[in-house]
């Protein structure tokens, strides 16, 4: 079995999780939505978590997972006969990058069609962190490998958000899961704006088909539809019908894309992938991102011009790490 990427302390040691097990569930999850407080340990190529604080937890971070989390299903319920998952592998780690302009927009990007796993969702640049390699690091190469951005040192800051339990295919209803992460989203705030960073975009057309900024009021909106809320949240009336992305095209070149709000408020189907959407855990890390920019600069509430995203926890992102300014290590 490869090298543990994800550790749970459980027993007062670190354990590895095995691919079957529901993260969330060892941690004490219980039937509720969550999000749950979790303590963190940042290390090179790994994370460890615990409901508990320990020595050398450089964070305290909220764990979501969707309503349908097909591992915590399973978890409740004994597997049909041969379809056992398997007992050789771990969690995976992943980040994914919050990039924020210094005028306040986030860049998201479409997954192509072509790819395996996820394929046409909008999603925050990430993947898989490579062994030894520091969180941030690694977020940081991904948006280089996803989006040809690359910060200057110095230019930018950043701060952990949260942590999502992601599975895929998402639901039993699509078959059972080939993939199990726990992926860390990372708020990296550049010094650029939206214009000067979009100048030096260039994506990587193997896995990127478009990307867009967006603003405050329609992640709003976004998170507003998160998988499993509890109540329905009422969708501002100043809302276009539709936000301006900037798809590629086969020869290389891009085009402007006007792109319907509608598709962006999509949920999870309940039928196999496909149908272009934002994948449920970036719209767990919008509210993360909404309520740490409400935090940082309040601002009035014109009359239908924002839009609640949720009701926020007021514990729901104790004890971040203070932001650090462009350094691949968290400050202590």
């Amino acid at each position: 079995m490869a090298a543990a990427r994800v550790l749970l302390l459980l027993s007062g040691r670190p354990e590895s999780v095995s691919f079957a097990q529901s993260v969330c569930g060892l941690l004490g999850a219980g039937p509720e939505l969550g999000p749950w407080l979790t303590h963190c340990g940042l290390q090179r190529g790994q994370l460890l978590l615990s409901a508990r604080p320990f020595p050398g937890a450089s964070a305290r971070l909220p764990l979501q997972r969707p309503p349908f989390c097909p591992f915590a299903a399973l978890n409740q319920q004994p597997s049909p006969a041969g379809t056992e998952l398997p007992t050789n592998r771990g969690v995976d780690l992943g980040v994914a990058i919050i990039l924020q302009s210094s005028d306040q927009t986030v860049l998201l990007t479409r997954r192509t069609r072509t790819l395996r796993v996820s394929p046409n969702l909008w999603v925050p640049p990430g993947g898989h962190v490579e062994l030894d390699e520091e969180l941030l690091d690694g977020g940081l190469r991904e948006l280089w490998e996803e989006s040809g951005l690359q910060l200057p040192q110095g230019q930018f800051s950043w701060v952990p958000l949260g942590l999502w339990e992601s599975a895929y295919p998402p639901r039993l209803s699509w078959g059972l899961p080939r993939y199990h992460h726990i992926v860390l989203y990372l708020l990296v705030v550049s010094q650029e704006s939206q214009q000067q960073l979009q100048a030096r975009i260039q994506p990587n057309p193997s896995e990127v088909s478009a990307f867009m900024w967006l603003g405050p009021e329609v992640a709003a909106a976004i998170a507003a539809t998160e998988d499993g809320t509890e109540t329905p949240r009422h969708l501002s009336q100043d809302l276009p019908p539709s936000v301006l992305a900037v798809e590629l095209e086969h020869d290389g070149g891009t085009r402007p894309l006007a792109l319907p709000v509608s598709t962006l408020l999509r949920t999870t189907p309940t039928t196999t992938e496909g149908e272009e959407r934002v994948s449920t855990g970036t719209k767990f890390a919008l509210r993360l991102w909404l309520q740490h920019l409400s935090s940082v600069t309040p601002r009035p509430c014109a009359s239908g011009a924002h839009m609640d995203p949720g009701p926020a926890k007021e514990e729901q992102n104790v004890d971040p790490l203070p932001p650090n300014q462009g350094s691949g290590k968290p400050s202590a």
